[in-house]
């Protein structure tokens, strides 16, 4: 085995940048890290936390995007990359041979697994024939439809949810909800965008827009599951979201949940998506856990995995490399608590504060 391993990080600004690191630097096998951060601010605060850092172009800046990259893994002797960013996956997947050829692997799926992973419309049809629970959709494009839609689903007396096919983090996200005491909110909540009405969201988009998915509202807890796959070799490790603030899990328990652990492998052989990746449930009135997305990459949370005995992130580069990992012992009741931290800087120094 080769003991260090020049790892490249994109996205070193992602709020679960952190988790990334810890799980790559305190890896079982004890092994030497040097890790590369990427990002296109220069400000990102991984280039306070990772080995190096460099600045990216945006990828949608493909040519200049491919060509940056490229020179700093030539540059930094980079063994593998692991990709954060949605917005990179399927640039990365299709020039993944021009990084071969230089010595750097990519901690990716496939193009095919990633178009169908991150749509998703496509998705949630993939789920409905091969009889994974999902929610009531449909797709709609201008306000006649949304608004056709929403009836037959129970609006206004019930809530519905409106997202784009393809966007992560909460992006175009909106629960609509008729019955909201905006005044209540207006006093007693911290403001959120998450939450609107029908008319409220037809002034923001228009009468003809982009084409959106239209969902019942699932009531229930939030589940996220970090999954390691290679072949027949995989590991699901659901965990509820307890706390979620703007999309990312605060608290959060690893949960031994059969029903979910199935759903999640019958649909990872489905979308044959491999390495570490992962999926988002929600649980609907009658407690049935029901898709809400894939995420082909690195999830933000995916440390409490390894805080449970499952370094998820390190076992699927250690795949990636063609080497063999251990059993997993978890410990099914590990908690993670997030709680604020920064980056401090003092006359070109830089430390980490607990604040």
């Amino acid at each position: 085995m080769n003991n260090t391993l020049r790892i490249l990080i994109t996205g070193a600004g992602a709020p679960g940048i952190m988790g990334t690191i810890y799980s790559l630097k305190n890896n079982y096998d004890q092994r030497q890290i040097y890790l590369i951060g990427t990002d296109i601010n220069v400000d990102a605060v991984g280039k306070y936390l990772c080995d190096s850092f460099h600045v990216l172009p945006n990828a949608n800046d493909v040519d200049n995007y491919l060509d940056s990259l490229k020179n700093i893994c030539v540059k930094e002797k980079v063994n593998v990359i692991v990709p954060q960013n949605t917005g990179e996956l399927l640039i990365l997947a299709r020039n993944k041979e021009i990084f071969i050829d230089i010595g750097t692997d990519i901690l990716i799926s496939s193009i095919e697994a990633i178009k169908k992973a991150n749509d998703k419309f496509e998705l949630m049809k993939l789920c409905k024939v091969n009889a994974i629970p999902v929610s009531n959709f449909e797709k709609v494009s201008n306000v006649d439809n949304l608004l056709e839609v929403a009836k037959n689903l129970g609006w206004p007396e019930k809530k519905i949810v409106v997202k784009p096919p393809s966007s992560n983090g909460q992006r175009g996200v909106r629960i609509i909800d008729e019955g909201r005491d905006l005044k209540k909110a207006f006093y007693g909540e911290k403001p959120s965008s998450l939450y609107t009405t029908l008319d409220e969201l037809k002034k923001v988009i228009g009468e003809s827009f982009p084409e959106l998915i239209v969902t019942e509202y699932l009531p229930g807890v939030e589940y996220s599951v970090d999954m390691i796959r290679k072949g027949n070799l995989m590991t699901v490790i659901p965990r509820k979201r307890d706390l979620i603030r703007s999309g990312i899990t605060f608290n959060g328990t690893v949960e031994n949940r059969k029903d979910i652990i199935e759903y999640s492998y019958k649909l990872a052989a489905i979308l044959d998506l491999e390495y570490c990746f992962g999926f988002q449930f929600k649980l609907d009135e009658s407690g049935i856990p029901k898709i809400l997305e894939s995420n082909p990459r690195v999830q933000g949370t995916m440390v409490l995995s390894s805080i449970a005995g499952a370094n998820i992130i390190y076992s699927s580069i250690k795949l990636l490399l063609g080497e063999e990992i251990p059993s997993f012992d978890i410990d099914w009741n590990s908690k993670i608590y997030r709680y604020w931290g920064g980056v401090g800087l003092y006359k070109g120094n830089s430390f980490v504060i607990n604040c």
